[in-house]
């Protein structure tokens, strides 16, 4: 490249005493000479947000007065860093860790074409170094969003949609379509964000030689996991769904609430009255 585009790299970080160092240890050894970080605290409550101030005092660091969620946690980070005159802000979990050339990769990518808007590297699972995301779609039958976990040979190529846990976004998205959607809490806000970059024009790459692996401190909290990804599921769904398939999300919708409470009734599964509890608290949403 004949130049460095700045990179703003936002750390959402909410009780990750067992992650978050690591992370930003990885982060501060990246190969790239224009870039600075940003972490987002969610007001963590497990005391370790100023050990880190400390020992990262390289980074800048923000502090909201209550857990504000993936969108609008993020979203203040992303306002920080386009005030700061980034090219770039690249989304990035707290539990993960990063290879030292993978923020490089992702931008030759992005410099590529000026229509591409989002570039993502291949997600590893840090546990068992299987691929975890290397591109994505939208299932509208079966009303989720699927990941691709397999290799190409290609040096990138598109995909229709990109996961938030690393997500390189060019600054003209953001002029364009806004920031992260603050009526999604926790997942489906990447999907979201993904589409609406589909509908205006920019593409969203993988870069295969970018290398990020993922820690996934979700799977500690499946509880909490399965409500949101419910909850958010409908919100994405009702927002997004293409008016011909309207109708059929309705039926999908009421089968799969009808399976559920069988679910409950005849204690089937363990999280059914989790999931239960989502569809309840989604009609709360007014949009």
């Amino acid at each position: 490249m004949k130049s460095f585009p700045k990179v703003f790299i936002i750390i959402l970080n909410y009780n990750g005493k067992d992650f978050i160092q690591k992370c930003l240890a990885s982060v501060f050894k990246l190969d790239y000479p224009n870039f600075e970080v940003a972490v987002v605290d969610n007001n963590s409550t497990d005391g370790y947000f100023e050990a880190v101030k400390i020992n990262f005092s390289k980074a800048h660091f923000i502090k909201n007065e209550a857990n504000l969620g993936f969108s609008a946690g993020n979203n203040a980070g992303i306002r920080f860093a386009l005030e700061r005159m980034a090219d770039y802000v690249l989304l990035l979990n707290q539990d993960t860790e990063v290879e030292k050339d993978f923020l490089g990769k992702l931008i030759e990518v992005a410099e590529a074409d000026e229509k591409i808007g989002l570039v993502s590297p291949v997600i590893f699972n840090g546990r068992n170094k299987q691929i975890w995301f290397s591109g994505g779609k939208i299932k509208w039958l079966k009303m989720r969003a699927q990941h691709i976990a397999t290799a190409a040979s290609k040096d990138f190529y598109e995909t229709e949609i990109i996961s938030g846990c690393v997500l390189l976004i060019k600054k003209a998205v953001f002029k364009e379509i806004g920031l992260l959607d603050e009526d999604f809490f926790l997942y489906y806000e990447d999907v979201d964000f993904s589409l609406r970059a589909k509908k205006a024009g920019f593409k969203r790459m993988v870069a295969t030689g970018s290398r990020v692996y993922h820690f996934e401190k979700s799977e500690q909290e499946k509880k909490n996991k399965t409500y949101w990804l419910v909850v958010s599921g409908l919100i994405f769904f009702q927002k997004n769904t293409p008016a011909p398939l309207r109708p059929w999300i309705k039926i999908y919708t009421f089968f799969r609430r009808t399976k559920n409470w069988m679910d409950v009734i005849f204690k089937r599964n363990e999280l059914a009255e989790t999931v239960q509890k989502a569809y309840q608290d989604f009609k709360k949403f007014k949009f």
